[in-house]
């Protein structure tokens, strides 16, 4: 499977201009309202970096200043998805989602947050009461052994969907301050649900096309199942594009304050992120 997805820029006290490669500016000054910090010696760590990172999630919806490079959390938008998945019996197929947008991701509700002190990694797990998608596409291939080939508009919506994101970073310093870089990310989930809804399927058959989305609606659990990579590649794209440029601009120890600085963790001067 090959996914390229082509993003439109995500909007959110002081910053200040930095030579690094990876981001011109970064937040400086006092720690904002909307950061908790929390101490990953205490044993109530768990609990305080979940508030922390929904805090963070929250202020996402307003925007986070000085932090220009995110447009719009809720909608997310995409200029372009392309998605190439085959080889089973389930799905073979090849798709186009343009001027996608993606809702939903502003209620997120952070269950639990987890960062292990070996590597300085996380673990997440979260809800979203629905994330819905709408966009052009085009697709020609195989969904539940059903041939398509066609385009047109496409609605997904996806119901109490969990999601568990492992995230990999590795610690650099910049600016007298210890900063994530979000190196990897991947997801899993479940759901309680999807409707979905694509118009044009088979070039102007209504017929078949009204039954094929009847069958799809019916058989829900079947095409969540098949689409399983295609949407989880899709989640974790958006995510890491967020984390990156979040966690570039405001320093790690704004959340955790008894972070480690690289050459503490590492036993030496860690390369600056590439």
């Amino acid at each position: 499977m090959s996914v390229d997805i082509e993003k439109a820029s995500v909007v959110p006290k002081k910053y200040t201009d930095n030579a690094e490669k990876h981001d011109v500016k970064y937040y400086e000054g006092d720690r904002a309202d909307y950061i908790k910090e929390c101490r990953i010696a205490e044993k109530d760590f768990v609990n305080c970096s979940t508030h922390s990172i929904q805090q963070l999630f929250d202020k996402l919806n307003d925007g986070i200043p000085g932090l220009t490079s995110i447009k719009s959390f809720d909608p997310f938008f995409l200029h372009r998805i392309r998605i190439s998945q085959g080889n089973s019996n389930a799905i073979n197929l090849k798709v186009e989602l343009a001027n996608v947008m993606i809702t939903g991701f502003g209620h997120t509700n952070v269950l639990e947050s987890q960062v292990f002190k070996k590597d300085y990694s996380w673990k997440t797990i979260f809800t979203l009461p629905e994330m819905k998608l709408q966009g052009n596409y085009s697709l020609f291939g195989r969904i539940l052994l059903i041939p398509l080939n066609g385009r047109g508009q496409v609605f997904l919506d996806a119901e109490n969907m969990t999601v568990t994101m492992h995230t990999k970073t590795r610690l650099y310093s910049k600016g007298g301050f210890t900063f994530y870089n979000v190196t990897n990310l991947r997801v899993d989930f479940k759901m309680d649900g999807l409707k979905s809804y694509f118009s044009n399927l088979f070039n102007g058959n209504k017929q078949l096309e009204d039954s094929t989305n009847k069958f799809f609606n019916d058989n829900w659990r079947m095409l969540a199942d098949a689409l399983y990579t295609v949407i989880t590649q899709t989640i974790e794209d958006i995510l890491l594009d967020v984390l990156k440029k979040i966690f570039h601009f405001i320093p790690a120890n704004y959340f955790v304050s008894d972070i480690p600085t690289p050459e503490q963790l590492y036993g030496k001067i860690a390369a600056k992120p590439k």
